[in-house]
């Protein structure tokens, strides 16, 4: 790969620096998501032998499951450049056409939490995308023209949390799609043997499976777990992760065997305890925790959905029995073990 340039934040922090040295840049070092990787290979693979830029490609799904690696990787096999930004950080026309006019042939544009994009800075986009030109205003009032600007031939990567926020002809004009599922325990147990080699951890399989079981399916977790593991045995043991100072550090962290902690815990009591299981609202359950409502939504939802703790209905959010018995609270009669997810989980 040639380089990678963060267009709007080029000082990264020591944490960003050693998050970057554990993310994986060929397909053989990237664990998990076979069929997306497959299918992404395939494509890159047909786009070289052509001697074009890779179709536009959305990757969506649950924060931490590997869409921005997934965007170095593909940029690694593919030998050229990737420019970072995000939605949020695009704030004028100017900013995107800058970035735009300034990228080589066949050059990546990444763009994380493209959903935030302002609708104007999206307009910009669908020539971009569609005939690689973009249309600048020249001029002011009635003698304003538009000037049509060539670009080379680039893909653009979007990574997005909420899919249903992507406008649909923003999310028409990409040509490959795919959703990040959560990892399996295996799969995190040969991410985490990974890092721990990069990070000169020294930790046992049933230490380094244990942190995997309690990382809710999901590799950003899971790393960082074993970064707080690694601190705790460093100063109150002798070194080494094994199963039994893990149990002791995620006591300390308020980690149980589930993967839930306080914050968690604390979102499902508060829909049993003060709203009699559901259904509440998003908006109250929000000011009732304290928590911001897109924080609910990406980070803790999808992980209490996939334990089968919560539901969504058209009412709101509803607490399952297995979340009664997870707290030791009766289970509500008639309350079914499995109740219906109505909505996409």
């Amino acid at each position: 790969m040639k380089e990678i340039r963060g267009i709007f934040n080029p000082n990264r922090t020591e944490e960003e620096v050693l998050e970057a040295q554990l993310r994986p840049r060929a397909f053989e070092d990237y664990i998990g998501q076979r069929k997306v990787t497959e299918n992404v290979s395939i494509a890159i693979e047909a786009a070289k032998r052509r001697q074009e830029a890779l179709d536009h490609t959305l990757l969506y799904g649950p924060p931490g499951l590997g869409k921005t690696t997934l965007a170095m990787v593909i940029a690694s096999v593919m030998g050229v450049n990737i420019r970072t930004t995000s939605g949020p950080a695009i704030e004028k026309k100017g900013d995107l056409a800058a970035i735009l006019t300034n990228l080589e042939p066949l050059d990546i544009l990444f763009i994380d939490e493209i959903h935030r994009l302002h609708s104007a800075i999206e307009e910009i986009l669908y020539p971009a995308m569609e005939d690689s030109t973009i249309d600048l205003i020249i001029g002011e009032g009635p003698s304003a023209r538009s000037v049509p600007i060539p670009l080379p031939p680039f893909t653009l990567i979007g990574a997005t949390t909420r899919l249903g926020l992507l406008t649909a002809p923003l999310r028409a004009r990409f040509g490959i799609v795919h959703r990040l599922e959560f990892y399996e325990d295996e799969d995190l147990y040969v991410i985490l043997q990974r890092s721990a080699r990069i990070l000169n951890v020294p930790a046992t399989e049933d230490g380094l499976r244990e942190i995997a079981r309690r990382a809710r399916g999901t590799p950003r977790i899971a790393n960082r777990l074993l970064k707080r593991v690694r601190d705790f045995v460093q100063v109150r043991s002798h070194g080494t992760i094994d199963r039994d100072n893990a149990c002791a550090a995620f006591r300390m962290l308020d980690v149980d065997d589930s993967g839930m902690d306080d914050v968690t815990r604390h979102l499902i009591e508060v829909i049993v305890d003060k709203f009699g299981g559901g259904p509440v609202g998003i908006n109250t359950l929000a000011a009732a925790t304290e928590e911001e409502k897109d924080t609910i939504q990406d980070i803790y939802e999808p992980f209490l959905i996939q334990k089968g703790f919560l539901d969504r209905t058209p009412r709101g959010r509803m607490a399952t029995a297995l979340a009664y018995r997870y707290l030791g609270r009766p289970v509500p009669a008639g309350l079914p073990d499995h109740q219906k997810n109505l909505f996409e989980r």
